[in-house]
């Protein structure tokens, strides 16, 4: 992924983020049409396959178990109730899939052999497949790139002097360092932020530049505007401003111009000429269903509208990238077959029904 040399000092790129925001659209519109199509923005559907009851302390997230809100909290779903929702999604357009659980780290247990299995089926309905899963271990990584996984996302969510303002539970450094082991392992990265929780342009601009400094910077940055919920610490914060949502996607597609710049949680709070705005300033994937984990976003009709009234069309699976290949895993057999045997048992103790003829009635 390519780096803009023009902008790898933090003074560099926050002159560039408080350009005249006419001037900033322009520049990141020239950049965008220059590495992408302009009228091609892909449509992802991220699942939460386990929600709720993290450990964590992230400020921000209905998730955690240490907040009192609304959600409830549910276990990881059954591997055909996730890719019956995936093949419902590919039928409205969506080319990628990201997969979200509320945990803190993976462990080698019998959910991560699940959501293994997950990896597999839908990689092999031609999806790209994402999954955000906690911090991971490189041997762990290695299996979910032999699964077919296309991308992992870990998000900074902000620069590392703002980051202990919003999360004790995990240190910044243990996030790059998940961000590392997906990339040794060849599996692409998604990784990017959340602005609106208080931090300063600074902050913004010093997440960006974590990526620069990284050997390869993401192939993927969301960029999320914050969704207040009721219950958490950042319950009370004011929507951030449209502008400056079309800001730091202009800012990141200048600096990254090769990555795909991916519009992401708090577009309910947007307008139509708000996003649009977004999708020429750089924008070029969004989230599709009516729910981004546990937060509202807009339905499949309203982007279908949307893209109408636009011009735009949803990107194909696999145009950054060739389709990852899914290799046997041993312990997603051993389950199947186990599953397979189960149900073979369970076939077999069923009574049979004895044999049925209609009575006979003679007819005087």
């Amino acid at each position: 992924m390519k780096i803009n040399p023009n902008y790898t000092t933090k003074e560099a790129a926050l002159a560039l983020y408080n350009e005249p925001l006419m001037q900033l659209i322009y520049k990141a519109a020239t950049v965008h049409r220059e590495y992408h199509n302009p009228l091609e923005v892909q449509m992802s559907t991220l699942i939460s396959i386990k929600t709720g009851g993290c450990p964590e302390d992230c400020s921000y997230c209905p998730q955690s178990m240490k907040y009192h809100t609304d959600l409830k909290v549910q276990a990881l779903m059954p591997v055909k109730e996730v890719v019956d929702l995936a093949t419902t999604a590919k039928a409205n357009g969506s080319s990628r899939v990201c997969m979200g659980a509320a945990w803190r780290n993976v462990r080698d247990n019998r959910d991560f052999d699940k959501v293994v299995e997950m990896v597999q089926e839908i990689n092999g309905m031609g999806m790209e497949v994402c999954a955000t899963l906690g911090m991971l271990d490189a041997k762990q990584a290695e299996r979910l790139k032999n699964a077919g996984l296309y991308a992992y996302n870990h998000n900074l969510d902000s620069s590392q002097e703002f980051y202990k303002d919003i999360i004790s539970t995990r240190q910044y450094q243990e996030r790059i360092d998940t961000i590392a082991n997906a990339r040794n392992a060849g599996i692409s990265v998604c990784s990017g932020g959340i602005i609106g929780m208080g931090e300063t342009a600074e902050d913004r601009i010093g997440m960006l530049m974590t990526y620069v400094h990284m050997e390869q910077p993401p192939e993927s940055i969301p960029i999320n505007a914050l969704v207040a919920v009721e219950g958490t610490p950042l319950e009370d914060q004011t929507p951030v401003p449209v502008w400056e949502m079309v800001r730091m996607v202009a800012t990141s597609r200048i600096m990254f111009p090769e990555s795909i710049i991916r519009l992401s949680a708090g577009r309910t709070e947007m307008s139509q000429e708000g996003q649009a705005l977004c999708f020429m300033a750089g924008a070029s994937s969004i989230f599709a269903g009516d729910k981004l984990l546990t937060t509202p976003n807009p339905e499949f009709n309203e982007d279908a509208s949307l893209f109408n009234i636009l011009g735009l069309t949803p990107k194909a699976p696999f145009q950054d990238g060739e389709q990852p290949e899914t290799k046997v895993d041993e312990k997603v057999e051993a389950a199947k077959q186990k599953r397979a045997e189960q149900e073979a048992r369970i076939a077999a103790s069923k009574p049979k029904s004895a044999d049925f003829e209609p009575r006979k009635v003679s007819v005087q």
